[in-house]
C-alpha cells in the first residue's frame, strides 16, 4: 500500500483510536427519497462535525453538501449502481470514474458486491476493477457486501463474502453484525466496518455497536439509525462515544437522552 493510499486510509480510519463514525447517506441511490433524506443537505449539515467520513453518492456529495462546511471531512463516495428497491438489487455497476473521484477530493470510494446473488460474477470483477483503478491512483476502496432479498446475514456467509472482498484487493469492507461476528472479523484480513441497517430503538443501536467494535469491527457505517433517530445530532455523538470511548451502551444512551435534552431547551428559546 503506498503513501498516498495510506494516507486518505488514514483519514477515514483515525489513527490516534485505530476505529472510525462514518455517516452513510447513499440510500438514494436505490431507495429514492429515503425517510429523513428527502432534504438531504438539511440533514448531512449538523451531523458532519460529528463524522469521521460522510458516504454519500456524487450527485448528493455536488448538489447538497457545502464543500467549505464539509472541508475537515473525509469523503467515502459510492461509486457503484444501477439497481433499484423495484428491481433485481444485484443487478450493479461501476457508476463513475476514479478521475471524478479525484475531482471531489474524496478519500475512498465504495461499491457493493452480492456473493451468492445472480449478477455475482459482475459485482466481484467490478470490484477487481476499480482496486486496480484505486492502486492506479492511490485510492482505497471500500467493499460493500451487500445482502439480496434471499440471502441471509449469518457468519457462514458474511465472512465468506468479508474474505472473498479482500482476496480480491479492497482495503476495507463494510458488512452486517451478525452471531459469531468474530469469525467474520477474524478470518478478513482487512479493516471490517459494520453497516448500522434498518432503524432500531436508539439504545439497541448503540449495543449493536458497542458487539460490534468488541466483536473486531474498526467501526461502523451507519445511517437510518443516526439521521433517523429521534435527535440525529444527539445519536451520533452517543455512537462516537462507543466507537472511540469504549463507552457501555447505557452510558452512552444517558449521553444521547441528555445532548437530546439540551437540544430541545436550546431550540425553544429561539
Amino acid at each position: 500500500m503506498d503513501w498516498g493510499l495510506k494516507n486518505r486510509l488514514s483519514r477515514v480510519i483515525k489513527p490516534d483510536t485505530g476505529r472510525c463514525v462514518m455517516l452513510a447517506v447513499d440510500h438514494g441511490y436505490f431507495l429514492g427519497p429515503t425517510t429523513g433524506l428527502e432534504d438531504a443537505g438539511k440533514t448531512i449539515a449538523p451531523l458532519l462535525p460529528y463524522a469521521d467520513a460522510l458516504m454519500p453518492t456524487r450527485g448528493v456529495l455536488r448538489a447538497c453538501v457545502d464543500p467549505a462546511q464539509a472541508q475537515g471531512t473525509p469523503i467515502v463516495v459510492r461509486a457503484s449502481g444501477g439497481n433499484s428497491i423495484i428491481g433485481e438489487l444485484s443487478d450493479e455497476d461501476i457508476t463513475m470514474s476514479m478521475e471524478d473521484a479525484l475531482r471531489l477530493n474524496v478519500s475512498g470510494v465504495a461499491l457493493s458486491i452480492y456473493v451468492g446473488g445472480e449478477y455475482q460474477h459482475r459485482t466481484l470483477v467490478n470490484l477487481a476493477r476499480l482496486v486496480d483503478e484505486g492502486q492506479r491512483y492511490g485510492m482505497p476502496v471500500l467493499a460493500v457486501t451487500a445482502v439480496g432479498k434471499d440471502l441471509g446475514k449469518d457468519a457462514r456467509y458474511l465472512s465468506l463474502a468479508c474474505r472473498i472482498a479482500a482476496e480480491l484487493g479492497a482495503h476495507f469492507v463494510k458488512t452486517y453484525y451478525c452471531k459469531d461476528f468474530e469469525r467474520v472479523t477474524g478470518t478478513c484480513p482487512v479493516p471490517v466496518v459494520m453497516a448500522g441497517g434498518k432503524k432500531i430503538p436508539e439504545l439497541d443501536a448503540l449495543k449493536l455497536t458497542s458487539k460490534a467494535i468488541k466483536g473486531g469491527a474498526v467501526g461502523v457505517d451507519m445511517g437510518r439509525n443516526i439521521f433517523q433517530a429521534d435527535d440525529p445530532v444527539a445519536m451520533i455523538q452517543a455512537v462516537r462515544a462507543v466507537v472511540h470511548q469504549n463507552m457501555s451502551p447505557k452510558k452512552a444512551h444517558d449521553l444521547y437522552r441528555g445532548i437530546k435534552a439540551s437540544n430541545k431547551r436550546k431550540r425553544g428559546r429561539k
